[in-house]
């Protein structure tokens, strides 16, 4: 029977649904799309290769640095907390503000509308139009993308159990399905002379200054440039990698939570960095570069299932992408709500969304969250917002990882179940690595970052005056 945690939370998680959840809530549809632009910007499998080998370390040495924070504060609302006791309430707040307003939010809205747009590949007439207003306009894809947002956030305010069971069976789902795709398309590389093709001259770096329609060349890139584009290229790598800290997030949840969470970050975020890099291995093994910097509509995995498997193989990728946007948004809908939810204890969010209904979730708050995300999804701005925002999660994760050594120097008699592995080498390689990443978007899209940061500023004036209301 669940233990009850002292917040009310019901215990009745183990390490295989906190593996399951972090592995779940990373792989979205990402993997399917995103190296086609990372092919792009950097033009050559070496690079390709590095992009995602680079991205992958970086998620699991912050995730094995997280697990310390997590058995230090085994609480619901992950980062926020971190944040909070490392530094000051303001810091948190900022985090839990931008985490509300587009980061969690707007990744929702994203992965819904991917689920929608390949569930449309399959069912052609959801493209119809349904409603138009002036500029806007709803079709069924909308309609479906905000009707699974919404659908996913019942069953969660059912309880625990019901979203564990659908995290559960769709990323054991998607897992065997990738690794199947894997397979077939290493089986077909052996009979075709691609690979080697792809390898001559691996390491030169090429960008493509033009669009995929066909205007544009390849051109030479060298030096602090090209250091940039590898930059600018990771974006989709590290998204296609994030989420990983979702199950940090409902710690309150979680059985013997200074143990668990830290293998659960650990086991999961591994166990996906090997699947995309096997998958890009795989990608360049059937397609040349070009087919994948060209795939049509990005959609890289299609291109490859569709050389392995003819006419058919499109629809199975399809299918493949709406189990996996289906989980996705399934554990990022249950875990976010919980960082509302302490926000809402320390009096720095809607105070409803402090409360647990009768099944002990946090029901209020996955109804607010469900309706921004909806919202996003019928005005389209989430894209630009998760681009504005992507230099300032990396920015989040840094200061949380030094907030490990802040926290070492500030409570020391604090206990500590788990100690970050590899410190303090691990958590100064990913702070170097992620700032220099940081500075390079900073620098070669400015116009794509600066936005970022006012989201985040926006959040001072409402942090004082929600601490007046406090008080």
């Amino acid at each position: 029977m669940p233990q009850t945690s002292s917040s009310g939370f019901k215990q009745s998680l183990g390490l295989v649904d906190g593996t399951m959840l972090v592995a779940g809530s990373m792989i979205g549809s990402g993997i399917f799309l995103v190296s086609a632009d990372i092919t792009r910007q950097v033009g050559s499998s070496g690079w390709l290769l590095f992009a995602w080998l680079l991205s992958g370390f970086l998620t699991v040495a912050a995730a094995v640095s997280y697990g310390e924070l997590s058995g230090m504060f085994p609480k619901a609302g992950g980062q926020y907390v971190y944040l909070r006791e490392a530094y000051s309430p303001l810091l948190g707040f900022l985090y839990g503000w931008s985490f509300f307003s587009v980061i969690q939010t707007g990744t929702i809205a994203a992965v819904a509308v991917a689920f929608a747009n390949y569930t449309a590949y399959l069912v052609p007439g959801l493209e119809n139009k349904l409603l138009t207003v002036g500029s806007f306009a709803l079709d069924g894809r909308g309609l479906l993308a905000l009707a699974s947002v919404a659908l996913l956030t019942y069953i969660n305010t059912r309880g625990v159990k019901e979203g564990k069971f659908i995290q559960t069976v769709f990323t054991t789902i998607k897992l065997f399905s990738l690794f199947g795709l894997i397979i077939l398309g290493v089986v077909v590389a052996a009979k075709g002379s691609i690979w080697h093709a792809n390898w001559t001259d691996a390491w030169t770096m090429r960008h493509w200054n033009g669009t995929n329609d066909g205007a544009g060349q390849w051109t030479g890139v060298l030096g602090i440039v090209g250091l940039g584009f590898v930059s600018a290229s990771m974006v989709g790598s590290l998204f296609s990698s994030d989420s990983w800290n979702s199950v940090t997030f409902i710690a309150g949840e979680i059985r013997r939570p200074e143990r668990n969470i830290g293998l659960s970050l650990f086991l999961g975020t591994v166990i996906v960095s090997v699947i995309y890099i096997l998958a890009n291995l795989m990608y360049m093994s059937v397609l040349s570069l070009n087919d994948i910097a060209f795939a049509p509509n990005q959609r890289v995995a299609v291109a490859v299932a569709e050389k392995i498997l003819g006419g058919g193989g499109g629809i199975i990728i399809a299918v493949m992408i709406m189990i996996s946007t289906f989980g996705c948004n399934n554990g990022l809908i249950l875990s976010g709500a919980r960082v509302y939810y302490t926000m809402a204890q320390d009096g720095l969010f809607f105070k409803k969304t402090g409360t647990l209904n009768k099944n002990g979730v946090p029901a209020y708050a996955l109804w607010i969250q469900c309706v921004w995300a909806c919202l996003l999804c019928l005005t389209g701005s989430y894209n630009a917002l998760l681009t504005y925002v992507i230099f300032v999660v990396l920015i989040f994760y840094i200061a949380t990882l030094i907030g490990i050594f802040v926290l070492r120097r500030k409570r020391p008699e604090m206990s500590r179940p788990y100690k970050a592995f590899g410190y303090p080498v691990l958590p100064v390689v990913y702070c170097i690595l992620a700032s220099v990443i940081t500075v390079c978007l900073f620098i070669f899209q400015t116009a794509q970052t600066w936005p970022g940061a006012l989201i985040v500023v926006s959040g001072i004036p409402i942090y004082y005056i929600a601490v007046r209301k406090r008080a």
